[in-house]
């Protein structure tokens, strides 16, 4: 009888996953991609070209912490508190079971690590910094001064040191200047600091269109596979919340070095359509949507950051260094790059359902993403040039540009263009 009912459980979570597929907003991305912000780093499968005209000679990097433990307890502890409670009443199924033991085993790794960078997130970094001195070699051949900074954060500071320790490595008569801590949170943790922010985030102007959505698209077929089918939820928001708590910590396991396990516990139209109510969350709190232009201005500070370090070392004020280095968080990285409209990454539309096909967070914020402004030198007029990179790939900036350099006054003026007044 049992099996029986675990077989029909199985027809009408299929039946259930066909809906899903059919519906012409539902997306069709690999198992991968569906880990969403937690998919570790895409290595680049190609070397940076630029004209021979060009030299590269200064690089500001903006990067997130690489792969890392899951940041908290809490959902696997929600998740164990849901298993035991389905075991003690006779309801999990087998694959309940199953799942009971992985989530254990999770506990067990992070136990003492919640949050700390692994060493996949370390090698990712070490990766970055690899092709960043062999693309753009000239920029520290002559061996001149790295300026690095972090969050407080411990996995972004280990990112750091995971970075620049690489670069000493290749170079050893690099300088390198590091510097960590909450001192930095303006430009690494604004959305702890700006005022603004902290306001939208009370008011929640962003959760009507979120829980419109989750209501709408938010499958529960693959939690009541492991919790069976006579589970007591509270309510439909229960078993809404607790499929996006088994998605949450099935996604993140190859962040942390262990196996994926996303086929095993979900169909690919359940993996889609869980990933896009996680991506949407982000979207409406990180970015500039017709909801909110301020989680997207927060990166102001950044921005013009940006734009003085540049000039400082063209106008010849701080030849000596080379580079600067910033790591920070995805909370870092999304309001910077919906800001500067970079392509894929700044989307603005009332139709709340397409954005799972017009800004991926598995693109914009991976493990390790980041964004580079690689300045360029000009051999014979000693002009300067500037490359924007996302996740070490040129992007044009300007809308139908097949262009990916442009001179450094005309992209200074469009990221000043980009920064709200109030903070120019």
């Amino acid at each position: 009888m049992k099996a029986a009912k675990y077989i029909l459980a199985l027809v009408l979570a299929a039946t259930a996953a066909a809906g899903f597929a059919s519906d012409p907003m539902a997306t069709r991305y690999s198992m991968r991609q569906c880990q969403g912000s937690l998919t570790p780093y895409p290595d680049p499968t190609q070397e940076a070209v630029y004209p021979d005209s060009l030299v590269p000679v200064f690089i500001n990097h903006v990067g997130r912490h690489g792969a890392r433990y899951p940041a908290s307890a809490a959902n696997c502890i929600a998740l164990r508190k849901a298993l035991d409670r389905a075991d003690s009443l006779g309801t999990i199924t087998p694959l309940g079971r199953q799942l009971q033991k992985l989530n254990e085993h999770i506990i067990a790794q992070s136990n003492n690590r919640w949050g700390a960078l692994d060493s996949l997130g370390m090698a990712e970094q070490q990766g970055i910094a690899t092709r960043m001195f062999y693309n753009y070699t000239e920029v520290f051949s002559q061996g001149g001064v790295v300026q690095a900074l972090s969050s407080y954060s411990p996995r972004a500071m280990m990112s750091m040191y995971s970075f620049t320790h690489q670069l000493d490595r290749m170079n050893n008569r690099l300088t390198f200047s590091t510097s960590t801590g909450r001192i930095n949170s303006a430009l690494m943790r604004p959305f702890d600091t700006v005022q603004a922010y902290l306001d939208f985030r009370k008011d929640k102007s962003w959760e009507p269109p979120y829980i419109e959505y989750v209501d709408k698209y938010c499958p529960t077929s693959a939690i009541s596979r492991v919790l069976g089918e006579n589970y007591p939820y509270k309510d439909n928001k229960d078993r809404q919340n607790l499929a996006l708590v088994e998605y949450y910590v099935v996604s993140g396991l190859e962040a942390m070095g262990e196996r994926s396990e996303m086929a095993t516990y979900f169909s690919e139209a359940e993996a889609n359509a869980l990933w896009s109510c996680f991506n949407l969350r982000q979207y409406l709190q990180r970015t500039a949507t017709t909801v909110s232009s301020v989680p997207a201005e927060i990166a102001a500070d950044l921005v013009l950051n940006i734009i003085e370090t540049t000039d400082v070392y063209i106008s010849g004020a701080d030849a000596a260094t080379c580079a600067v280095l910033r790591f920070g968080h995805a909370e870092t990285l999304m309001p910077l790059l919906s800001l500067i409209r970079v392509p894929g990454c700044n989307y603005l539309t009332n139709y709340f359902d397409t954005v799972a096909q017009h800004w991926k967070d598995f693109d914009v914020v991976p493990m390790a993403a980041n964004v580079q402004f690689v300045l360029f030198k000009a051999r014979k007029s000693g002009k300067y040039y500037m490359r924007v990179e996302l996740n070490e790939r040129p992007v044009a900036l300007r809308s139908g540009d097949t262009a990916t350099i442009y001179p450094w006054g005309e992209l200074r003026r469009y990221l000043t263009n980009c920064v709200p007044l109030v903070n120019l």
